[in-house]
């Protein structure tokens, strides 16, 4: 191969990675490690900010409490680190609108053991559309920091736990739906719940 035909070709592998990478979705930090700006509470539950992680801990009153991006995300890539301590019941919402603490649309699970982490929950509609095979729990790491993936794109989710992927779940209703990420603390008290690397990449 000639010198000219060879800096061509480097010149053409060159440029086709530039597109390529041009093309890619963007990934964006939606925590700051600093505070909860970009982000809204809902109900008296705590919500703050320690060490770079972001906290969900039961207030007095042990309800519901949400927090939720300010900005509405449609099809997406989310990836995001959970630590679960004491009672780890809590979840990611996606295309949800809150009222108060009535939520609308849809939860990724965060649970302790056999509680079925990285299946869909349709709060005040249908219950659970999915739950992942019971063999799969044991992806879940108690008391260690855990990584939750969750690829929203039209009427199809699907979930990953610690690179195994846990559910894939086509819904017609999820595809109307609009709103924002949350995440959530669950009622009855005693939940603890530490949250850091959360990054989305829209599609």
């Amino acid at each position: 191969m000639s010198y000219l035909l060879k800096t061509r070709r480097k010149i053409f592998i060159f440029l086709f990675g530039v597109l390529i990478t041009s093309c890619e979705p963007k990934k964006e930090s939606l925590f700051n490690g600093k505070n909860l700006d970009g982000w809204k509470a809902y109900g008296t539950e705590k919500w703050y900010v320690q060490d770079g992680e972001l906290i969900c801990e039961s207030g007095p009153d042990a309800q519901y409490g949400y927090l939720a991006t300010e900005t509405f995300y449609d099809n997406f890539v989310l990836t995001i680190d959970f630590k679960q301590e004491a009672n780890g019941n809590s979840g990611v919402f996606f295309r949800s609108t809150i009222d108060g603490t009535k939520i609308s649309g849809w939860q990724v699970e965060v649970a302790p053991p056999e509680n079925n982490t990285g299946g869909i929950y349709e709060s005040y509609g249908r219950g659970w559309l999915i739950k992942p095979e019971p063999y799969k729990d044991r992806a879940l790491k108690m008391g260690e920091w855990n990584t939750m993936k969750i690829r929203v794109e039209g009427p199809v989710v699907t979930t990953w736990l610690n690179d195994i992927e846990m559910i894939q779940l086509s819904d017609n209703k999820i595809a109307e739906g609009k709103g924002s990420i949350a995440l959530q603390i669950h009622d009855g008290g005693g939940i603890k719940v530490k949250w850091r690397n959360i990054y989305i990449q829209q599609l």
